[in-house]
C-alpha cells in the first residue's frame, strides 16, 4: 500500500512545526529547532503499520527519499565525496542502517 504524496506531505508538515510565535524566558537558553530528516518523516508515515507492511513501506519511503536527495544534489551540482555526505545528511542516515 503506497501512501499518497498528499498524506506524506501532511505528515511532514506535522513533524516540522513552524516556530513562528515562539518566545523564550530570559533565564532559559533558546533552543534551535532541528528540521526533520526524510528518515524521520518515513518513520512517522509507517508508524501505524506493523510487520512486513511496515518494513515494505519504510523501504519504499527511504528509497524515494534517497532519490529526492540525489535529485537535489544534482540540481546543486554537488559531485564526488561531498555528494555522498550531502545525501546521507539529506536523508538523515549515517549510512549504517539496514533496511
Amino acid at each position: 500500500m503506497k501512501l499518497p504524496s498528499a498524506v506524506a506531505a501532511s505528515l511532514a508538515c506535522l513533524i516540522i512545526a513552524p516556530v513562528s510565535a515562539q518566545t523564550t524566558p530570559s533565564a532559559a537558553p533558546a533552543t534551535v529547532p532541528v528540521p526533520a530528516t526524510k528518515r524521520v518523516t518515513c518513520l512517522a508515515a509507517t508508524a501505524s503499520l506493523k510487520g512486513q507492511d511496515k518494513r515494505d513501506q519504510m523501504q519504499l519511503c527511504m528509497a524515494q527519499a534517497r532519490l529526492d536527495c540525489l535529485k537535489q544534489a544534482i540540481d546543486q551540482k554537488v559531485v564526488g565525496e561531498p555528494r555522498k555526505g550531502f545525501i546521507k545528511t539529506c536523508v538523515g542516515t549515517d549510512g549504517t542502517e539496514q533496511q
